[in-house]
């Protein structure tokens, strides 16, 4: 028993952590706090715990009941409470101190009531084991099975009818002897067979919860909505206008991609002295890969992006191979899915030109990406000659984030162009163009089919007005995580 309350109470700790850090940004901040609240949470009840006196098993089996309905409806409450609330931060930490209090109620008095059973010293040695135990498990099988496969609102409510199962087993291993508590037994009994059939309900509802919870964080009908292992991936479409949201993050709109992708992969092209292989970081929604592939010469391209869901969901689902050109069908591309930092680490290619699409540097696991570490082993990837370009945020909302991305690019030794392009769904996003020598700026593209990059506007890229201009940056190292810092404290007046 002290097996499964432990694994379901880390669980709830981390469902949390993990709502708010989806819905607030900057995880690290998110988890860390959430997860201080709740221990200290903890603490308290275990604190109020001497303060049961009398019935102790009925106290606990209602502690497991209580449980059961906070921990197992906070996933979904705290979506609703986001979406239609604006306390959502209040009500976030009264739903950690309450589930925290509740859970550290639960081994001081299972404790209590097996005293009689065991020896004492047996007996905590045995619970806090299984307590330990119980936490390594709820771990990971939050991480490994249960966000994966059920998503965050299923699994609080799973856990929640876990608790509840507890109590209402509880109400028969606990039976009690004396017949003047058998009564308040019996009414606990009933209670949790109450509970447990309204978590089943609420099982039977989640997913219209969650979509009602999460359509109302977008402007567009949800065309799609994937929990994956590493981030929730959204697709929303309205009147021939799609785009892609990972994490709630925006990562395209179908009306303007063009200009970003067009930006962001051809004066790379154009710079490298050949285009024969071509590494792509990122981009698994087959845009980038869609421009590279326009130029004639491309004999292999090879992209790297961590989430199988992503690369498949460009495959298969026919807005965005449209979209994409279908370009991760061509016989030329290899996808893997990995950590790209781990991949270039390991890799004995050489590119004649790298295009790095992640995700902006909203947490570390992301600002590892745009780090000199990485940037350092991307350097041995590139062959003579090659070109590198990174995408680097807005030089107008994020000003020091984008410097920082070119001040850790030129402490990797390369040689910087700094551009940017005025994309409507972003405002002016930023790139940094690196090489190994000086390389001169593309005046104009061949003939290739472009939207936006006439050569007017890929003269004007690399001119900056005075509102853009370079300020003085510490470069983003793995031991300082800079530019993570620069991002979120730009990011958060907008």
């Amino acid at each position: 028993m002290v097996l499964v309350i432990a694994a379901v109470g880390l669980v709830y700790e981390l469902v949390i952590a993990a709502v708010a850090s989806y819905v607030l940004g900057d995880s690290v901040t998110q988890f860390s706090i959430v997860i201080g609240s709740y221990l200290s949470a903890l603490g308290l009840g275990a604190y109020l715990s001497q303060h049961v006196r009398h019935r102790i098993d009925q106290r606990f089996v209602d502690v497991e009941l209580a449980t059961a309905l906070v921990g197992g409806l906070s996933a979904p409450g705290l979506f609703l409470a986001f979406s239609f609330t604006g306390a959502f931060q209040l009500i976030l930490y009264a739903t950690v101190g309450a589930v925290g209090t509740l859970v550290g109620l639960e081994l001081p008095l299972l404790i209590r009531i097996l005293r009689e059973e065991y020896e004492l010293d047996q007996l905590i040695a045995r619970s806090l084991s299984f307590d330990y135990a119980g936490a390594l498990i709820g771990s990971l099988g939050f991480s490994l099975l249960l966000v994966p496969w059920l998503g965050l609102v299923h699994t609080s409510i799973v856990c929640g009818l876990v608790n509840a199962l507890v109590g209402l087993a509880s109400t028969w291993v606990l039976w009690p002897a004396d017949p003047s508590e058998r009564r308040g037994m019996g009414r606990a009994r009933v209670r949790a067979v109450f509970v447990t059939l309204g978590l089943v309900a609420a099982l039977a509802l989640a997913a219209r919860l969650s979509a009602v919870a999460e359509q109302a964080m977008y402007a567009e009908p949800i065309r799609i909505a994937r929990q994956t292992s590493y981030q929730r991936v959204v697709v929303t479409a309205s009147g021939g206008k799609m785009r892609l949201f990972l994490n709630g993050n925006l990562q395209f709109d179908s009306r303007d991609e063009h200009r970003y992708h067009e930006a962001l992969v051809h004066p790379a092209m154009a710079t490298a002295k050949s285009h024969i292989r071509i590494a792509i970081g990122g981009g698994g929604d087959g845009l980038a890969l869609r421009e590279v592939l326009k130029w004639s010469g491309v004999e292999s391209v090879t992209l790297v992006d961590l989430d199988p869901v992503m690369t498949q969901l460009a495959r298969s689902d026919p807005a965005l191979q449209r979209l994409n050109r279908r370009s991760l069908f061509d016989p030329r591309v290899t996808v893997i899915n990995t950590d790209a930092m781990v991949w270039f680490a390991h890799a004995t290619d050489t590119f004649d030109v790298i295009v790095l699409d992640f995700p902006d540097p909203t947490n570390y696991s992301l600002g590892k990406l745009y780090s000199q570490r990485f940037y350092d082993t991307v350097e041995r990837r590139l062959a003579p000659g090659g070109a590198l370009v990174v995408q680097s945020t807005s030089p107008l909302f994020a000003r020091k984030a984008f410097w920082c991305v070119v001040k850790t690019l030129e402490n990797s030794g390369f040689l910087t162009t700094p551009y940017h392009a005025f994309i409507p769904s972003f405002g002016e996003w930023g790139y940094v163009l690196a090489t190994r020598r000086p390389a001169i700026w593309p005046t104009a593209l061949p003939k290739i089919p472009v939207e936006y990059l006439s050569p007017d506007v890929l003269t004007s890229l690399p001119h900056f007005g005075p509102d853009l201009a370079r300020v003085a940056t510490r470069a983003n190292r793995l031991n300082n995580q800079a530019l993570v810092a620069y991002y979120l404290e730009a990011w958060a007046r907008f």
